[in-house]
C-alpha cells in the first residue's frame, strides 16, 4: 500500500454482520459488510484501543491513540517503523499500539508469535523492534538469530510461547476480525484517533492525522460539556 485515505469513523450500532460497529463513547469503528467477527466484543473501543493482552509504546497516558496492523514480512511497516517511532517520540502524548497481523505467510505468524511471547519477559518492544528493522524478508532461522541477537532468553521464549499457545492465538484472532471489521485489505493500515487510515503515511502526514484527531476530541468534549 503506498496512497493515504482517511475515513472519519462514524456513530452507529455494532453488529456481527454489519456494516458499522461501534466504539464506545460515541466513536464507531468503520466495517465491511462481508466481516464475520465471532465476537461482538472484539470490535469494543476496550479492544481496540487498550486490549490489555498488548504492550503499548509511547506516551501511555496519551491523548491520542494510534493503532497499527502491521506484518513483519510487509516492506511498507518496515520502512514506515523508524518514521513512526519518530513522530510517537516528538509528539511525546502518543500511545502507539503494535497489533501482529500476519497476513503474508507462515513465517510471519511464527514472527507474530514469538513477538507476543516476549511480553511474558517483557521484551515484546525489544522483540518487535529487531524483526521490524531488518530489510529484506525473515526466515524462521533468522527470526532465532535476531531475537537472540536482542537479548531475549531463547529458551523462556520457547516455554512461555508454548505455555500461552492459546492466549496468543486468541490475540492474533482479534487482531484479525477487527482489520476485517474496518475493511483493511493489507498492511500497514491504521486507526489514529476517530479515523481510520489504510496504508502508508508519511511523517508530515501522521503528524497532520494526529492534529485532526485531537481537534476531533477537543470538539467531542465541547458538545458534551
Amino acid at each position: 500500500m503506498n496512497q493515504m485515505t482517511k475515513s472519519p469513523l462514524i456513530n452507529a450500532g455494532a453488529t456481527r454482520r454489519g456494516a458499522l460497529g461501534l466504539f464506545g463513547a460515541g466513536i464507531a469503528l468503520m466495517a465491511a459488510g462481508a466481516a464475520r467477527a465471532e465476537d461482538d466484543n472484539v470490535l469494543t473501543e476496550e479492544q481496540v484501543l487498550r486490549d490489555p493482552d498488548i504492550p503499548d509504546i509511547g506516551n501511555p497516558k496519551g491523548d491520542i491513540t494510534i493503532v497499527e496492523w502491521f506484518d513483519y514480512n510487509c516492506p511498507y511497516c518496515r520502512k514506515l517503523a523508524p518514521e513512526l517511532r519518530q513522530v510517537v517520540q516528538d509528539d511525546g502524548k502518543v500511545r502507539l499500539v503494535l497489533k501482529d497481523w500476519p497476513i503474508l505467510g507462515p513465517v510471519s505468524k511464527v514472527a507474530a508469535r514469538m513477538a507476543l511471547a516476549a511480553k511474558y519477559q517483557n521484551k515484546f518492544d525489544v522483540a518487535h523492534e529487531a524483526m521490524i528493522s531488518v530489510n529484506s524478508r525473515i526466515t524462521e532461522p533468522r527470526i532465532a538469530e535476531l531475537l537472540s541477537g536482542a537479548g531475549l532468553d531463547m529458551d523462556r521464549l520457547k516455554k512461555d510461547h508454548d505455555a500461552n499457545a492459546k492466549a496468543i492465538d486468541a490475540i492474533l484472532s482479534r487482531n484479525n476480525e477487527q482489520a476485517l471489521a474496518f475493511g483493511f485489505n493489507g498492511t500497514p493500515s491504521f486507526i489514529v484517533g476517530k479515523y481510520r487510515v489504510p496504508g502508508v503515511l508519511s511523517m508530515d502526514q501522521f503528524e497532520q492525522v494526529i492534529a485532526d484527531a485531537r481537534k476531533a476530541n477537543m470538539g467531542r468534549k465541547t458538545e458534551q460539556n
